[in-house]
């Protein structure tokens, strides 16, 4: 039986708290995922803080760079705003979020997504104009350009948040509190609930397509120019070290928008539980200390620095 409207008001005000089922139902991997995620959380919050104070160097103060420090401080928000919770449910019992705790988490999380959605196509810009328009770069990709590109992902980030953010929180939620995920997110909260979800559900997609897809054919666009344009250099040694410039950041927005695509883009009972939370695992967890990875172990400019940095610390 349908509760009555009233009585969905009630439970709605009085919802005060959701429970997560966190990433297993199997107790005896409890310890190994936590010392596994703990591992992952360690690397990445370490790892992109060393990137971030890396590429601050003088012979590293190029757009380039100061797009990868906003990316290494976005993957180390996100990772924060997701595994630390997830390390405690692992030790723990006590698996509850607050109402108002989701609803945070909520926001940080697509916020951030938003963000490096956009923040990515941002990067291929930059490298479209020093590809394709070299003499230009330096008065292309200006102080004040490079600044803008970095808010614009930012209002984005939190116009689509806020939005989201709400639409689900008005909802109500009068059955069971139990969200089937070691995280809030809109998927798992929409189906909690005891309204008609459908045109949620519609919102949600629409915002996904602008979010992923929006920025995905502008990087798309921008690669076909650049291959175009590295086609035309005769020499093959040529060809292949510039576009090696490229292949670091074609390698996160494939893992990026991939992941994202596959979650919010399938159809609603496309992949099982389990699949969910393995591909939210890659994108909220993985890819962040990936990034880092790519990045750092792919760029000798990068490594560079960092091996002369860590040789003068051996001085002192």
């Amino acid at each position: 039986m349908k509760p009555t409207e009233g009585s969905e008001l009630r439970n709605h005000t009085l919802l005060t708290e959701f429970v997560l089922s966190g990433l297993s139902s199997h107790p005896e991997l409890r310890n190994l995922l936590f010392f596994t995620f703990c591992l992952i959380y360690t690397i990445t919050v370490t790892g992109n803080l060393l990137i971030f104070t890396v590429t601050v160097h003088p012979t590293l103060r190029t757009p380039m760079y100061f797009f990868l420090r906003v990316l290494s401080f976005l993957d180390i928000t996100t990772a924060s705003a997701v595994v630390p919770k997830m390390l405690v449910s692992f030790l723990s019992k006590e698996t509850s979020i607050s109402y108002m705790g989701c609803a945070t988490q909520l926001y940080l999380v697509i916020f951030l997504a938003v963000t490096e959605c956009y923040l990515l196509a941002a990067m291929a810009y930059d490298r479209y104009v020093a590809i394709c328009n070299p003499l230009r770069y330096a008065v292309v990709m200006n102080r004040r350009v490079c600044l803008s590109l970095v808010l614009l992902p930012c209002f984005s980030g939190n116009v689509v948040s806020v939005v989201q953010t709400a639409w689900v929180f008005t909802l109500s939620f009068c059955g069971p509190n139990k969200i089937h995920y070691f995280f809030c997110d809109i998927p798992p909260l929409i189906m909690l609930s005891c309204a008609d979800t459908s045109s949620y559900e519609m919102q949600t997609v629409t915002a996904t397509v602008l979010v992923i897809l929006t920025p995905f054919c502008f990087i798309l666009l921008s690669y076909i120019c650049i291959i175009s344009n590295v086609l035309k250099i005769s020499s093959a040694e040529g060809r292949k070290k510039t576009f090696s410039t490229c292949s670091s950041h074609l390698i996160v927005v494939t893992l990026y928008y991939g992941s994202g695509t596959l979650i919010y883009l399938w159809p609603r009972y496309g992949f099982s539980q389990d699949t969910k939370k393995i591909l939210a695992v890659v994108y909220t967890a993985i890819i962040p200390m990936l990034n880092l990875m790519i990045y750092s172990l792919r760029n000798k400019e990068v490594k560079g620095v960092l091996i002369k940095s860590i040789a003068e610390l051996k001085k002192i």
